[in-house]
């Protein structure tokens, strides 16, 4: 080659080898400097995952320290994030789900950068043993441990218990939840969701070093989950299911009250519902054709249901009366079987001839109601009825997962405002029995009867076992001799042989009460000639023993008829279960 040659072209070599090394160079200065930390997270994301530790859940205990729920465990199917090449088809036959489901899922989890994308919940041994059996076949799928819960009573003391559920959109938002993992189950009603804070405790992390399989290859970091703290509830789950039996499969409700402290024994809503259906996620029919049950089992009716009290209203009236001297032990007047007011009748259900204080008790005369109600007026009336927390919600503690009702205890004031309307004294009429526009819950007539039993002890019911303990104990200004009379009469409404509630005496016990039969419709038919709908609401409450009282309870039967004989035979049932379980321990 010539000296001309090489000088001819050396320079344009050199150009060429240099123009290759500074474009290499800026490869590798895009790669490394410019897209590195993007390379970098995505060659981790290949080895490194986060697998989330769960936290055990408190247990739930009722008051005698019996677990009401257990924690279990179960395993689900997760697939690596990034994994290539997926073979859908075959992972969908392998896990037994839509392919197209499948799919969504894995597109759905594309975004995450360590945490697996899970596939399948609530699987079986057999279906852990198949997956385990061809883990090669499938990089990246893994089998995965995580803790559930088991309502071991099943239906028995599900609106008190609740259950849990995967997070709602709306938990996700709420900051209450900022630090529970999008897998971690939480309470979503009634114990389980008002105490969800304490009961969950915080889940721990692991991070270790994985092959394209998943197997483990380095423990990097971890922290310990923390486990939540257990609660004690008041109820005793002995009495809470023997109270659900006695119902029968009737509809309705059952609250018992501690009359020294005001802990909820039992808390009765039926029909019930099996919590268990919830914890890996109801089936779409099982949901539909519970919500469409016309007698509605997520109704807690022991605080959300509210209905006219009828003459289980009584007592309130006779106290308010006793105390404002429109009456007196020594009174009576004479029921004909109704009270002509204007061209109204206000009916009684039986002509009693001439009736005392004590009779018109026990045997539930309206007319002499009718008279001390016209009487006292509204106003007063309202006034003890609030004394004894009817017309407000108890603030019982599931305000959060269910929504308690106040009821109504009418005034002038409030029909003035709430139907923009005069008050008539014929409304007075109908309210001093228990019917027109008043209306209670279960749980507030149980507070009330608490309240009578110890004689006008103020304080909240709850159901936490001692979570009364630091309350201070007030009493309502009622003179003795008004409690002293009206429980005397009430002792006769079960004990005397034309008590309305006798079938309610116990040979175990002795038990006081009152009965009551509220109207659903008005109509001069009698309620068990009416169509089941239209049937009279059946209340009975009660308290025992009748001398120093331990217990006091309100039950309700839905369109049971009359409180007397519907009513009154399953409160005799829960109380003789209470003093059978008490002289067992």
């Amino acid at each position: 080659m010539s000296r001309e040659y090489f000088e001819k072209y050396s320079g344009l070599t050199i150009f060429i080898v240099m123009l290759v090394f500074f474009v290499l160079a800026l490869r590798i200065y895009q790669l490394q400097v410019l897209q590195g930390p993007q390379y970098r997270e995505a060659a981790n994301s290949n080895k490194i995952r986060v697998i989330t530790l769960p936290a055990a859940r408190g247990i739930i205990y009722d008051r005698n320290h019996v677990p009401l729920v257990k924690n279990e465990p179960y395993y689900y199917a997760s697939l690596m994030p990034e994994t290539k090449n997926i073979d859908t088809a075959g992972l969908s036959k392998l896990l037994d789900i839509n392919e197209k489901k499948l799919i969504t899922k894995l597109k759905k989890g594309e975004a995450q950068r360590f945490k697996a994308i899970v596939l399948k919940e609530g699987l079986a041994f057999k279906d852990v043993a198949a997956i385990e059996a061809r883990r090669s076949d499938f990089p990246g799928l893994m089998v995965e441990p995580n803790l559930t819960r088991h309502y071991v009573y099943n239906n028995t003391g599900s609106h008190v218990i609740g259950y849990l559920g995967r997070m709602t959109a709306k938990q996700m938002q709420s900051a209450e939840y900022d630090n529970v993992t999008p897998e971690t189950f939480v309470g979503q009603w009634a114990a389980e969701e008002f105490y969800d804070r304490q009961l969950r405790g915080s889940a721990g992390e692991k991070i270790i070093e994985v092959d394209a399989l998943g197997r483990q290859l380095k423990l990097i970091g971890q922290t310990k989950p923390q486990m939540g703290k257990d609660i004690t509830l008041s109820i005793d789950i002995d009495l809470q299911e023997a109270a659900e039996k006695a119902f029968g499969g009737k509809t309705g409700s059952l609250v018992v009250i501690n009359t020294t402290n005001a802990e909820v024994l039992a808390l009765v809503s039926l029909p019930a519902f099996d919590p268990n259906d919830f914890v890996m996620g109801i089936e779409t029919d099982k949901w539909n054709a519970m919500h469409k049950d016309k007698r509605h089992p997520f109704l807690n009716r022991a605080l959300q249901s509210t209905y006219p009290p009828g003459s289980v209203f009584k007592p309130v009236v006779a106290i308010a009366a006793l105390e404002e001297g429109v009456t007196d032990a020594n009174s009576g007047t004479h029921c004909n079987g109704s009270l002509e007011f204007g061209k109204y009748s206000f009916g009684c259900w039986k002509s009693h001839g001439s009736v005392s204080f004590h009779r018109a008790m026990v045997e539930s005369c309206d007319v002499f109601y009718y008279e001390i109600g016209k009487k006292l007026g509204i106003e007063r009336i309202e006034k003890y009825a609030r004394l004894f927390g009817l017309g407000s919600s108890t603030g019982i503690g599931l305000k959060r997962g269910v929504d308690e009702k106040d009821g109504t205890m009418p005034s002038t004031k409030w029909k003035n405002k709430a139907a923009k309307r005069q008050w008539f004294l014929g409304e007075t009429l109908s309210a001093s029995i228990g019917q027109g526009y008043v209306s209670v819950t279960p749980a507030q007539m149980a507070q009330m009867t608490a309240m009578i039993a110890n004689e006008g002890i103020i304080m909240p019911i709850t159901l936490l076992k001692d979570g009364n303990a630091a309350m201070p104990r007030e009493r309502l200004n009622i003179r003795s001799e008004t409690f002293d009379t009206v429980k005397s009469a009430m002792y006769g409404v079960v004990n005397e042989e034309r008590g309305t509630g006798k079938d309610a005496k116990s040979k175990i016990v002795q038990i006081s009460g009152k009965t009551g039969t509220a109207q659903v419709i008005a109509g001069r038919l009698k309620s068990e000639q009416q169509k089941e709908r239209h049937r009279d609401h059946a209340w009975f409450i009660a308290y025992a023993p009748s001398e120093h009282p331990e217990i006091a309870l309100a039950v309700i039967v839905e369109h049971g008829g009359h409180g007397g004989s519907a009513a009154a035979p399953i409160a005799k049932q829960v109380i003789e279960s209470y003093f059978k379980g008490k002289a067992g321990k």
